[in-house]
């Protein structure tokens, strides 16, 4: 079987696992009110302090952050591999165990992606922000870096984590509230000092969120290098992944401690 036939079944799989989990009836009458809810309450922080900009700011910043919130999803994903007993026959199979994973996860970008787009759409109607929506194609363009490059990053968290099940929801909370933090969803990076400066950079989401925000300025071309940089970034922590991954099997096979912590 080829690589590309095993990505196939992958994704097979993963969209008949997400149908488990929502129709469509479910996905908006609970997740998506939720994640529009999410937005909205940062939204109506910019609205308090009477300033239109700090409205835009915040709605523009944690809609996008939706994206990154479903590829820290993947923290779960992979550790749950270990519960239900399917990592050793990842182990096992020859393909490498992060191209499975990957794909099968999937499912998760595509959600990301739907839910921030979307709810950037529908809070910038409810609290009347004018959005260049002729750049809606660039905007949703970054949106999928964002939720890919989160994505590779929540993988190799989830990897580093496999021996260490009970922690495993701190730390996707511990996640997503850093990358919310250091991102700039709420805060200008230009706030923060040089060193976390530094951080933020190699960080997904920080150059998609940079990048949304200058497409819907209308500078186009310095939002495509943004995206060029989440891009960058993505394939970093995608690479760290692989190799993270590698790691974790030769030892797991070596020691016979893959269905244990390793």
């Amino acid at each position: 079987m080829t690589t590309v036939h095993v990505i196939r079944r992958a994704l097979r799989i993963g969209a008949a696992e997400y149908r488990t989990i929502y129709t469509w009836r479910t996905w908006l009458s609970a997740w998506f009110v939720r994640v529009l809810t999410q937005v909205a309450f940062f939204a109506l922080v910019g609205r308090m302090l009477h300033s239109p900009e700090q409205t835009r700011f915040l709605l523009v910043g944690n809609a996008v952050m939706l994206a990154a919130m479903g590829g820290i999803f993947a923290v779960n994903m992979v550790s749950s591999e270990r519960s239900i007993g399917t990592l050793p026959l990842f182990a096992a199979s020859p393909t490498h165990p992060a191209v499975v994973l990957s794909a099968r996860g999937a499912y998760m970008i595509a959600d990301g992606t739907v839910s921030s787009v979307g709810a950037l759409l529908v809070s910038a109607w409810l609290f009347r922000v004018p959005l260049a929506w002729t750049q809606l194609p660039t905007v949703t363009v970054l949106v999928v870096l964002v939720a890919w490059s989160a994505y590779c990053f929540g993988t190799f968290v989830g990897g580093l984590l496999l021996g260490f099940r009970s922690v495993q929801t701190i730390a996707t909370n511990v996640c997503l509230v850093g990358l919310m933090t250091l991102c700039g969803a709420n805060v200008p990076l230009s706030a923060y000092p040089g060193p976390l400066r530094w951080v933020s950079a190699v960080l997904p989401t920080t150059h998609g969120i940079l990048g949304v925000r200058l497409a819907l300025s209308g500078d186009l071309a310095a939002a495509s290098a943004q995206g060029a940089w989440e891009l960058l970034v993505g394939a970093g922590w995608l690479a760290v992944c692989l190799l993270s991954f590698t790691r974790l099997v030769r030892r797991g096979r070596r020691l016979g401690t893959l269905d244990f912590a390793t």
